[in-house]
C-alpha cells in the first residue's frame, strides 16, 4: 500500500461477499479497504468516521437500504468539498434502484458479478472524478422506467457558450471525449477542458450527472 492509496469502504450485508471484494482490493498497492459495514445505518457511522475516498454500496440491505444511506451521505455537508464517491452494487443489470441512486448523486453502479479487473478499474476511475459506467449505459438504464416530468431548464444552462452547448449535447448522447474530439475536429485535451467547464457551470459532479441533467430538463 502506498501513502496515497485510494481508501475504500465496503457496504454489503453478505460477509462472504465483502471478504472476497476486500481480498481483491487489498491485493493492489494503490488501493486499501479502510472499513466494512453490513447495512446502511452502520455505513453512515463508518463513512463519517473514516472518511473514505470511495464507497461500494449495496442497494438492498436490512435495517437501512443503500439508497437511503447514499441519499443521507450525499446530503451531509460535513464532508465539505470532498464527499466520498459512492458506487452502487446491484445484482441486476438495468436496475431501477441503481438509476435512482445515480439521480441522487451516486457516481454509477457495478454488477456484483463484475470481473475483478473491472471492479478495480472502476474504483480508480471514480476516484479520478469520472463515472463508473458509460453515459450510453446510463441512458439505457433510464429508458427502462417512466421518466420524471421534464423540469424547467436552469438559468445556468444559459451561461454555456455555443461550443459548450454543442459538446454538452454530444456528451449527453454518450459520446466519449475521443469521439467528440473526432467529430468536432478538436483535441481530446480541449474536449476535456470544455467538459470540465460545463460541469462547473452546471454544478455537476461528473458525466453521469450531465446525462441525468439532460434527461431531466428535456435536453437529451
Amino acid at each position: 500500500m502506498t501513502d496515497e492509496a485510494i481508501r475504500v469502504v465496503l457496504v454489503d450485508d453478505q460477509a462472504l461477499f465483502r471478504a472476497g471484494i476486500r481480498m481483491v482490493i487489498d491485493s493492489q498497492p494503490d488501493l486499501t479497504v479502510v472499513g466494512e459495514a453490513g447495512d446502511g445505518a452502520e455505513a453512515l457511522t463508518l463513512v463519517r468516521s473514516v472518511r473514505p475516498d470511495v464507497v461500494l454500496m449495496d442497494i438492498r440491505m436490512p435495517v437501512m437500504d443503500g439508497l437511503t444511506a447514499t441519499s443521507e451521505l450525499l446530503a451531509d455537508t460535513s464532508f465539505g468539498a470532498s464527499p466520498p464517491r459512492i458506487v452502487m452494487l446491484t445484482t441486476f443489470d438495468l436496475d431501477e434502484a441503481a438509476a435512482r441512486a445515480i439521480r441522487q448523486g451516486a457516481s454509477g453502479f457495478l454488477l456484483k458479478d463484475a470481473d475483478p479487473e473491472f471492479l478495480l478499474a472502476a474504483i480508480r476511475t471514480v476516484h479520478a472524478g469520472s463515472a463508473v459506467i458509460a453515459a450510453s449505459a446510463t441512458r439505457e438504464l433510464f429508458a427502462q422506467f417512466p421518466a420524471a416530468p421534464v423540469a424547467a431548464v436552469p438559468d445556468t444552462f444559459g451561461e454555456l457558450t455555443e461550443r459548450e452547448r454543442e459538446i454538452f449535447a454530444l456528451a449527453a448522447r454518450g459520446l466519449s471525449n475521443g469521439e467528440i474530439a473526432a467529430r468536432e475536429f478538436l483535441s481530446e485535451a480541449t474536449v476535456k477542458t470544455h467538459i470540465s467547464r460545463i460541469l462547473a457551470k452546471l454544478a455537476l459532479r461528473d458525466r453521469v450527472q450531465l446525462v441525468v441533467f439532460a434527461f431531466e430538463h428535456g435536453l437529451a
